[in-house]
C-alpha cells in the first residue's frame, strides 16, 4: 500500500515527476516520436506508473485532508470558534464542524477494525469534546484566552 510507503511530501514528489512525464509525453505528437527515434524526449507513462499517479492522487488528498482535520484540532484548541474555522476553509461553521465530526467516527472506526490505527475511546472522547457543538460559537472549554 503506497500510503504507508510516502509521506505527504514524499508522495507528491513523486506524484508531481510522474504527472509532469505525463503532460509532456502528451504533447509529444507520435511524427516526434517517430522522429525522436528509440527514446523519445518524454516517455509516455507505462500501465504501472499511470496506475501509481492515480494512486498517488488519492494517498495525497487522504493524507491532506487527515493534516487538515488535525489542523482543525488544533484552532479549536488555541480558541477558534467554530464560525472562524469554517471562515478559514471557506465554508459553514456548520459545514466545517460536521467534516470534523465524520473525520472523528473515522478515526474511532479504523481503531475499532484493527485495534492500532485512528483514536482508540479515550481519544476520539477527547476530540469529541474538544470539537464541541456547532451551534454553540463558544470557544472549546478551558480556553484561556
Amino acid at each position: 500500500m503506497l500510503e504507508k510507503q510516502f509521506t505527504l511530501v514524499t508522495a507528491a514528489a513523486r506524484h508531481d515527476r510522474l504527472r509532469a512525464r505525463e503532460a509532456l509525453a502528451s504533447t509529444v505528437g507520435e511524427e516526434d516520436v517517430r522522429a525522436a527515434g528509440p527514446e523519445p524526449e518524454a516517455p509516455a507513462l507505462s500501465r504501472e506508473e499511470a496506475l501509481e499517479l492515480l494512486a498517488l492522487g488519492e494517498v495525497i488528498a487522504r493524507k491532506a485532508a487527515y493534516g487538515r482535520q488535525l489542523t482543525v484540532r488544533s484552532a479549536r484548541a488555541a480558541g477558534a470558534s467554530w464560525s472562524q474555522i469554517g471562515a478559514a476553509l471557506g465554508t459553514s461553521k456548520q459545514a466545517a464542524w460536521e467534516a470534523h465530526g465524520r473525520w472523528i467516527e473515522d478515526q474511532a472506526e479504523r481503531h475499532r477494525r484493527d485495534g492500532y490505527s485512528g483514536m482508540d475511546p479515550e481519544s476520539v472522547a477527547a476530540a469529541r469534546a474538544l470539537a464541541g457543538e456547532s451551534d454553540n460559537d463558544e470557544r472549546p472549554a478551558g480556553d484561556p484566552a
